[in-house]
């Protein structure tokens, strides 16, 4: 995993193979450890766009966590969520859709209708929505979310910040500027107090207002965040 993390791929795959082996070996192929080394090694694969790969693999951590756990079972959900992306990723939503509801459906049962996890799944097939250009399916989703982050994490937390800057930027889309710049100021002041200046998210937040600005002919307003987004990522290097 650490290889992972820094990107060393090849370093990483025969290590979670070998990991992999041996669980299957002293566990048996249907133990959920095993799912967890399948659900690594997908992982690997899908970061590197190698989806041919890690299907099979999403697909059979998703059976075996079905099999030993039961079907109303977070590690379920997260396997459902994670098979959905791998197909999103590709463009394949028809595919997508339906594992993104039941991971919501059976999260919302498990943890309940106001848990944080729920808000993530909700935001998973809000992107989804967004990504095919189906807009009012995704901005209650959207909603949704923010309202049980601001209730469950409170107002200043940075997950409620990347809520308020999914919702502003589904307004962006659309032309809405005037319902998304109050979205992107307050996401920029939550990530900023939160996370400090030079974090990677207020850079994010302040292109983005960036982009908001130009889209209204504030072009000075603009070129100033841009300019401190820039000196961000150079800070970040």
């Amino acid at each position: 995993m650490l290889y992972a993390n820094q990107g060393q791929h090849a370093q990483a795959e025969p290590l979670h193979k070998r990991a992999l082996s041996i669980r299957e070996k002293v566990l048996g192929p249907d133990h959920p450890d095993v799912a967890v080394s399948l659900n690594n090694l997908a992982m690997l694969y899908a970061n590197q766009g190698q989806y041919a790969q890690a299907e099979p693999l999403y697909k059979r951590t998703l059976a075996i966590m079905e099999k030993a756990l039961g079907s109303d079972h977070p590690d379920v959900a997260t396997s459902l969520n994670n098979l959905a992306g791998l197909y999103e990723a590709q463009g394949q939503y028809t595919q997508a859709e339906p594992l993104y509801k039941r991971a919501l459906v059976t999260l919302e049962k498990v943890l309940g209708p106001d848990h944080p996890t729920v808000a993530t799944s909700l935001n998973n097939l809000a992107g989804l929505y967004e990504a095919q250009g189906q807009y009012a399916q995704a901005e209650p989703l959207y909603r949704r979310s923010l309202v049980i982050r601001e209730k469950a994490l409170g107002p200043d937390h940075p997950d409620v910040a990347s809520s308020l800057n999914n919702l502003a930027l589904l307004y962006a889309k659309q032309g809405q500027y005037a319902q998304a710049e109050p979205l992107y100021k307050r996401s920029l002041a939550i990530w900023e107090k939160a996370l400090g200046p030079n974090h990677p998210n207020v850079a994010t937040a302040l292109r983005n207002l960036a982009l908001l600005y130009r889209a209204t002919e504030r072009i000075a307003e603009a070129e100033q965040l841009e300019e401190r987004a820039a000196k961000i990522k150079a800070n970040n290097k």
